[in-house]
């Protein structure tokens, strides 16, 4: 009976993990295409040397600055996949979950791939530590 319930205990939380990853993305994807398809394009490739792309973007990996950027905005030269960018992001006004849910999506579409889900407890560590 105790193997049992642990089984079901173990099944029901790997269960609620999922839901709540296909959740983030969902509400990612949302703000994604309210905020950010504009200048990022629907397929995540940018406009070159106007607006970075961020399909298979190698300014990704840098989790702590992908974070702050869409937290806070972005001003100032960046170089995405060997190209130069000098423009400016605005901060979005994102609260700290929509901060998570855009930053999930973004790092897992067009090719993209982050294995550990961003939560708000990130977003609130680096808000304790604004630029």
């Amino acid at each position: 009976m105790k193997l049992i319930t642990a089984f079901l205990i173990l099944f029901s939380n790997l269960s609620l993990a999922q839901i709540t990853t296909q959740e983030t993305y969902r509400r990612g994807q949302m703000i994604y295409n309210e905020f950010c398809v504009r200048c990022h394009r629907p397929d995540g490739g940018g406009i070159k040397g106007i607006f970075p792309p961020l399909a298979k973007a190698d300014y990704l990996k840098n989790i702590k600055e992908t974070i702050r950027s869409i937290a806070f905005g972005l001003k100032g030269p960046i170089v995405v996949n060997g190209v130069n960018y000098d423009n400016s992001m605005a901060p979005m006004g994102l609260d700290d979950q929509e901060v998570a849910d855009v930053t999930n999506y973004i790092l897992n579409s067009w090719g993209n791939q982050h294995d550990e889900e961003i939560t708000i407890k990130d977003i609130q560590m680096l808000n304790s530590d604004k630029p």
